[in-house]
């Protein structure tokens, strides 16, 4: 153990806080998971030995993603990002349906669904950071520098964004800021910008235009309009637009009120009320029960600790010496952050319904592994980054002493 303990590098800061976010999961999901082994005939501890079984394996990939050197990570981003796309293509015609999406695929032998959208985004930004790291010097070009990165990012988000709008758009999102601190042409981000304002604003639009304020409920929308998961957005904008009048925004209505029994302090461990009756209070709406439990001041506590896992994320990048490291470090960390503000303002009604887990907290799966996955390659940065630190000042004590 003290062998393992010695091995293990990075920013100490960003461990403490995956293992406190990891231990907040494993409390909120044993308390979350009651009504859901009740319906399936299982016991809560079974939900806690799994949880914890993929937290043990999370930590494994963390610790030996983190050991890797993370330029092997450059050479691998664009065999990671082709595999990516014929998998994106399978699922949006043969995935697994799962609550109403198809996002996944079964694998076989084992059993278990994976969401190939988490492989597509890592291997993006993998494929992002070698990218704007060899064009540096062509950058403001529109043909050279421009277009080799939005079209990718493009293929990516045009491929998930029919089963899993809120993932793509995050996703979008993520690079374009990626491309801002990358020094690209802000003519170019903000063309990109007002194009995918279009397909957003015709949504909004449609979800305005096809609700009846005098029933407070959705009109029946027109055939070219009930295709795919159309009619699952436009009413997930009415829900948030409408939540004060329509009685079927349950999922707004019942994390609201898991909010408001949490006050300052909560109802302590356990003793969550809300959980009985909101929908997916251990995936999607697990920060509500975290208020309603530990009150207003953990959700505050939550909210820190991803804002400062983000601070330290800025600092390795500032620390990181070369410009795949410190962009790969940044696109990562955005990706998670970001996710995580997501999840909490739906959770507050901040924010319409999107169906993103909280990273790290949220009950287990392949989005949880891929997580792990990511903060072990930001911690291969930091560990390199403050390694070549160290080299460089014991190589400075010894022209001191020399002298």
């Amino acid at each position: 153990m003290q062998a393992l303990f010695n091995k293990t590098r990075g920013d100490k800061v960003i461990w403490v806080a995956v293992i406190l976010l990891a231990l907040v999961s494993l409390l909120v999901i044993y308390s979350s998971t009651g009504t859901l082994a009740y319906r399936l005939s299982k016991s809560a501890e079974s939900y806690l030995f799994k949880q914890f079984a993929f937290t043990a394996i999370g930590f494994m990939i963390i610790y030996f993603a983190h050991r890797i050197n993370y330029t092997l990570y450059s050479r691998a981003a664009l065999i990671l990002f082709v595999i990516s796309i014929p998998l994106l293509i399978y699922t949006l015609f043969f995935g697994a349906e799962i609550n109403e999406g198809s996002r996944w695929i079964k694998l076989p032998i084992i059993n278990l669904t994976f969401q190939t959208s988490d492989l597509a985004r890592l291997a993006l930004f993998m494929y992002l950071s070698r990218q704007l790291s060899r064009s540096q010097n062509d950058i403001k070009d529109f043909k050279q520098g421009f277009l080799p990165l939005i079209i990718p990012v493009a293929i990516i988000c045009a491929l998930i964004a029919p089963a899993n709008l809120s993932t793509a758009l995050l996703i979008g999102a993520t690079s374009l800021m990626l491309m801002f601190i990358g020094r690209v042409n802000l003519k170019h981000i903000a063309a990109t910008i007002g194009i995918a304002l279009i397909p957003l604003i015709f949504l909004v639009s449609i979800a305005f235009a096809y609700y009846d304020k005098a029933d407070h409920q959705s009109k029946d929308l027109p055939a070219v309009l009930s295709v795919g998961r159309i009619p699952t957005w436009i009413k997930r904008i009415q829900d948030f637009a409408y939540a004060d009048k329509i009685e079927t925004a349950y999922q707004v209505q019942q994390a609201k009120i898991a909010i408001a029994k949490g006050g300052w302090f909560g109802l302590g461990p356990g003793n969550s009320e809300q959980r009985n009756f909101l929908p997916h209070p251990y995936s999607d709406f697990i920060y509500a029960i975290i208020i309603e439990e530990y009150g207003l001041v953990g959700g505050v506590l939550i909210l820190f600790m991803y804002l400062l896992f983000l601070f330290r994320s800025i600092r390795i990048f500032k620390k990181c010496p070369f410009a795949f490291g410190a962009f790969l470090a940044l696109a990562l960390s955005f990706t998670l952050v970001i996710q995580a503000l997501v999840n909490m303002a739906v959770n507050v009604n901040l924010f319409p319904v999107t169906g993103v887990p909280l990273p790290l907290v949220s009950m287990g799966g392949s989005s949880f592994l891929f997580t792990c996955m990511s903060i072990g390659i930001i911690l291969s940065v930091a560990r390199n980054a403050e390694k070549l630190e160290g080299k460089a000042a014991a190589e400075d004590t010894q022209k001191n002493g020399e002298l």
